[in-house]
């Protein structure tokens, strides 16, 4: 594999692993009503677990508020016992075509506890995007040990992949920086 397809493979990888925490991120809860709470949430639907934003549109008119109504009014009660077994401390209030879920103030201590979940996954996406680093200097190494590649060459694609993976670390590091201002804030 030519240098800049291994690079190309890491950068691709690094960028995955950032989407992923993006992700989980999302899904953590601040004080205020956001959408990212339950977009992820698997309803058990049709036979088969459907993420919620196929069955719903979900929205947070309110700080303190999110309205789900489903495109389906016959799959209310699977929406509701889905966010009642999520284990997100939602009490859902169903009028048959709506769910109304109130988001709590958070406690001193629940923010606590997500800032060092938020650490947690951080740390989690860091290590992913050093398992990346690693495959991407082996297989300079293996394409230098089969002469595809000079040890000049082999050498500048692992100073790149390791400028990727710091570039990728402190982004991952922003992000939850952002995010841990934002449960502590609220």
């Amino acid at each position: 594999m030519p240098a800049d397809e291994i690079l190309f493979d890491v950068e691709e990888r690094m960028e995955k692993a950032i989407s992923v925490l993006k992700g989980q991120l999302a899904g953590i809860r601040t004080g205020r009503a956001n959408p990212g709470l339950v977009d992820s949430l698997r309803v058990e639907v049709y036979g088969s677990p459907t993420p919620m934003k196929s069955l719903a549109s979900v929205g947070a008119p309110e700080p303190q508020q999110i309205v789900i109504r489903p495109y389906d009014a016959s799959t209310i009660k699977d929406i509701e016992k889905a966010i009642i077994a999520s284990g997100l401390g939602f009490a859902p209030q169903n009028d048959g075509r709506v769910i109304r879920l109130n988001v709590p103030p958070l406690t001193t201590e629940t923010r606590r506890k997500l800032v060092a979940r938020i650490k947690e996954l951080t740390e989690e996406a860091k290590v992913s995007i050093r398992n990346v680093r690693r495959d991407g200097n082996k297989a300079a190494e293996q394409e230098e040990k089969d002469k595809l590649l000079s040890e000049d060459e082999c050498k500048k694609v692992k100073e790149d992949v390791q400028e990727l993976t710091k570039k990728y670390e402190n982004t991952a590091g922003e992000m939850a920086k952002h995010r841990e201002a934002e449960v502590m804030d609220n």
